[in-house]
C-alpha cells in the first residue's frame, strides 16, 4: 500500500507529471487516452490479420466519434444497436461495414435505417418475416439473433442474454416451431451474443453449445456474428483459443466470422478525473464528496455493479486511510466504493479513476441537474485537446423546448 500502481489501467500516465497533465482541468472531466486506443486497435487488426475473421465497434460501449478515424484503421466497422448509432457509424466511420441489431425494430425507421446498415439482425423469426423481404430488395445482408441457452456468466445476471426467459434471440425449440423455408431463404447469418468481459474459454464453451443446437443450419449460411463481450485487449487475455474458435467455424461452416466487442476497443483507454469537494463522517465511516457522480457520471459502477480503479489507491481495507467514495446527488446510493489510500485525503485533492473510456460518456445523464463532465483527448505527446463543452442548455434542452 502507498506505491503509485501504473499497469494496466494508468499504465498510460507512468511517464506524465500527472498534477501538471490534469490539475488545471475543470473537474469531473473525461479523459480519452489517444495511445491507449491505438495499442488496442492494433491488437484487433493482428487477430483479423491472423485469423480472416473481421471485427467491428460496437458503439453502445463506446461511441465517441472523434476518435473514429483512427479506430477506422484497424476495424472492419461498427455495430449498432437502432437507428441512431447505425447512422453514427455510417457518417463517421465512411467507407466501413455498418451491423445494426435491435430487439425489435420499428415500422417508422426501417426504411431509414435500410439507408445506414449493411447487415440487418433481428431477434425474432416474427420480425425476419415482417421486415426481412423489405431489407432483402434493399440489398441489405440479413442475419437472424440465436439464443444457444448456455449461460457463461457470474456476478452480472443483467447483462446475462442466455439467463432463463430471455428474451435475446431465437431457441431451436422457437427455431422448430416458426421457422419457414421462406424465412430461411432471407438469412445470410446467424448472430449470438452471450459474454460481458470474458475470456476465450468462455466463447469456446458457447461456441460448442452453439453447434449442438444450429450446427446443422450453420452450412447454409455465409456468416456467423459471434457478438460481443470479448475482452480481447486485456493483457491476460487468451488470444490463441479465441483465434481457434474462428478457425473452427470457418473451416466447419465456411462462414465468415464477425466479432464485435465494445470494451476491448477502448479498454483502459480513458480517464475520470475529480476532486474532493467535501470529508463528512458517520460513525466509523469516512466518506469523501466527490464533483464526479456515479450515477451520473459513471452508471455501470450502480448498475452493473462494479467498483473502478483509482489511482493509488485500493479498492479493499487495509493498511493507510479508508474512504468511502461518494457523489454529491442527492440519490443516497451514489456510491462508487471503498478506497484506501496511503494518506489522508484533503478537500480539493484530485482523484482519478481509470478505465473509463466504456460505458461512460455513451451512458451518462444529468439527474439532478449535474453537468456532464467535458471531453478531452489526450495524445501521446502528453497534449490535452478539449473535444466538448458542456453546460446548462445541454442539461435544458433534453427537458423542453429550444429556446
Amino acid at each position: 500500500m502507498g506505491k503509485t500502481v501504473y499497469d494496466p489501467p494508468f499504465a498510460g500516465l507512468a511517464a506524465y507529471d500527472l498534477q501538471a497533465l490534469f490539475g488545471q482541468l475543470p473537474t469531473p472531466a473525461y479523459v480519452i487516452d489517444q495511445e491507449r486506443l491505438r495499442e488496442n486497435g492494433e491488437v484487433l487488426a493482428a487477430l483479423a490479420r491472423r485469423t480472416g475473421c473481421k471485427v467491428l465497434l460496437a458503439q453502445k460501449a463506446f461511441s465517441n466519434y472523434d476518435f473514429y478515424p483512427l479506430l477506422s484503421r484497424y476495424l472492419a466497422g461498427t455495430e449498432a444497436s437502432g437507428l441512431y448509432e447505425a447512422r453514427l457509424g455510417r457518417e463517421e466511420m465512411p467507407g466501413k461495414e455498418v451491423h445494426v441489431f435491435c430487439g425489435a425494430y420499428r415500422e417508422d425507421e426501417f426504411e431509414e435505417l435500410c439507408r445506414y446498415a449493411d447487415h440487418i439482425v433481428f431477434n425474432s423469426i416474427r420480425q425476419l418475416k415482417t421486415f426481412g423481404p423489405r431489407g432483402k430488395a434493399a440489398g441489405k445482408s440479413l442475419g437472424l439473433r440465436i439464443n444457444p441457452q448456455c449461460s457463461t456468466q457470474e456476478g452480472h445476471a443483467i447483462y446475462d442474454p442466455c439467463a432463463p426467459g430471455s428474451r435475446m434471440g431465437v431457441t431451436r425449440a422457437v427455431w422448430d416451431r416458426e421457422m419457414d423455408e421462406a424465412a430461411l431463404s432471407l438469412l445470410d447469418g446467424l448472430h449470438f451474443h452471450t459474454l460481458c468481459e470474458q475470456d476465450s474459454d468462455d466463447l469456446q464453451t458457447t461456441l460448442a453449445a452453439v453447434e449442438e443446437k444450429f450446427g446443422d443450419i450453420l452450412p447454409r449460411m455465409q456468416w456467423l456474428n459471434m457478438g460481443g463481450g470479448h475482452h480481447i485487449t486485456r493483457p491476460d487475455y487468451d488470444l490463441d483459443t479465441l483465434a481457434a474458435c474462428i478457425r473452427h467455424a470457418q473451416e466447419s461452416w465456411g462462414v465468415t466470422v464477425y466479432l464485435e466487442p465494445g470494451e476491448a476497443v477502448a479498454l483502459n483507454a480513458g480517464y475520470l478525473v475529480s476532486r474532493v469537494l467535501d470529508l463528512v463522517e458517520n460513525g466509523e465511516t469516512k466518506t469523501a464528496i466527490l464533483d464526479a457522480s456515479a450515477a451520473c457520471h459513471m452508471p455501470d459502477v450502480l448498475e452493473m455493479p462494479y467498483q473502478p480503479p483509482i489511482l493509488g489507491a485500493e479498492a479493499a481495507p487495509g493498511e493507510g486511510h479508508t474512504y468511502r467514495l461518494a457523489g454529491p446527488t442527492c440519490l443516497a446510493g451514489d456510491v462508487v466504493g471503498e478506497y484506501t489510500f496511503a494518506e489522508p485525503l484533503n478537500v480539493g485533492q484530485m482523484v482519478l479513476f481509470g478505465d473509463m473510456a466504456i460505458y461512460t460518456t455513451c451512458k451518462n445523464n444529468t439527474f439532478n441537474g449535474m453537468p456532464l463532465p467535458d471531453i478531452w483527448n489526450l495524445q501521446g505527446t502528453g497534449i490535452l485537446t478539449p473535444l466538448t463543452h458542456f453546460g446548462y442548455r445541454n442539461f435544458k434542452l433534453r427537458l423542453g423546448s429550444a429556446e
